[in-house]
C-alpha cells in the first residue's frame, strides 16, 4: 500500500508559467517536482498542490503531497529531490501523513503574503522577489481599506475573466497590512482565492495608497461585482504562498516553520 507524505517547499516562480503542469511546456512548478520525485522514487509520482500559482508567482511555505510505493526516510527524500531540483525550487521538509491527508481538499485556508518595496529607486538584489511602487503610499488608508476585504463577500471585482471557479464567494478571514522597513506587506488569510484575487486586491490598494481613492471605495467595488470598476492587476512579482491550514489532525503532524521568506525577517 503507497504512502502518503506531505511536503512544504519554496520557489521562487520567475521562470515558470505557475504551478500546474501544462501539457506542451515542462516550465512549471509541478512538473518539476514530479520528475524530480519519480527519479529518486523510481516510479511516477504525482504532486499535487494545496493552491496552484500563477505564473511569477513565488512561495516560501508552499504545501503538497504525492503518495509512493518507495520506502525512503524523510531526510532521504528531502536530500534526494534537492539534489535533482533547479536553485530556485527546495524542499524544506517531508513528513508521512495519514491516507486520507489531501493537500488540495484537505485545506480549510490559505495564506498569501504580497509584499511591495516603497522606495524611490528599484531594487537590484530583489528583482523579480518584490513589486516596487516608488510613490510614496499612504499606508494607514490602505489599511483602513483592508477591512472592507475581512468577512464573507462576493469578489467578482477582483476575480480574473479567465476564473474557473463555480462561484465568486469567499470568507476571508483576516487581510493586515503593515510597513516592515521600506517594506509593506499585505497578510491575508481565506477559506479560498479566485484567479489573480490577491493581485487584484492589491492593485486596487495601489490606487488608494496614491490618493486617487477612498478607503471605502474598496467596499464600494465588493457591492459592485464589476472586475472592470477596480484597479489593474498588481504584479506577480510581489506574491507568496505561504501557507496552508488543515484539520488539527493533520496540522499536528505537519512541521511549524517559518512563513515569510527569510530575507524579510518578518515575526509570524
Amino acid at each position: 500500500m503507497p504512502q502518503t507524505y506531505a511536503i512544504n517547499l519554496e520557489f521562487i516562480g520567475t521562470h515558470y508559467r505557475g504551478w500546474q503542469r501544462q501539457q506542451h511546456d515542462p516550465a512549471t512548478i509541478q512538473q518539476t517536482l514530479e520528475t524530480a520525485f519519480s527519479k529518486v522514487a523510481n516510479e511516477p509520482v504525482e504532486i499535487v498542490a494545496s493552491g496552484r500559482t500563477d505564473a511569477g508567482v513565488h512561495a516560501s511555505n508552499m504545501l503538497a503531497h504525492f503518495c509512493t510505493h518507495a520506502k525512503r526516510e524523510p531526510y532521504n527524500w528531502v536530500r534526494g529531490v534537492n539534489a535533482l531540483l533547479p536553485n530556485d525550487i527546495a524542499i524544506r521538509a517531508i513528513t508521512p501523513m495519514s491516507d486520507d491527508f489531501h493537500a488540495r481538499f484537505s485545506a480549510i485556508a490559505r495564506r498569501y503574503r504580497y509584499i511591495t518595496l516603497n522606495q524611490v529607486f528599484r531594487p537590484a538584489i530583489l528583482y523579480g522577489q518584490v513589486t516596487h511602487e516608488y510613490t510614496p503610499l499612504n499606508l494607514e488608508k490602505m489599511q483602513q481599506a483592508c477591512q472592507f476585504l475581512v468577512g464573507t463577500h462576493n469578489f467578482t471585482s477582483f476575480r480574473a475573466s479567465q476564473c474557473q471557479s463555480r462561484q465568486p464567494v469567499r470568507h476571508v478571514h483576516f487581510a493586515n497590512l503593515i510597513r516592515h522597513g521600506d517594506f509593506i506587506v499585505l497578510d491575508i488569510q481565506a477559506d479560498g482565492f479566485l484567479h489573480h484575487m490577491v493581485r487584484n486586491i492589491m492593485g486596487s490598494l495601489f490606487s488608494i495608497g496614491r490618493g486617487e481613492h477612498e478607503p471605502e471605495w474598496i467596499n464600494e467595488l465588493i457591492l459592485a461585482e464589476d472586475r472592470t470598476q477596480a484597479s489593474p492587476t498588481a504584479a506577480a512579482d510581489g506574491l507568496y504562498f505561504i501557507n496552508a491550514l488543515y484539520p488539527q489532525n493533520f496540522q499536528q503532524a505537519l512541521p511549524n516553520l517559518h512563513l515569510s521568506p527569510v530575507w524579510l525577517n518578518l515575526t509570524e
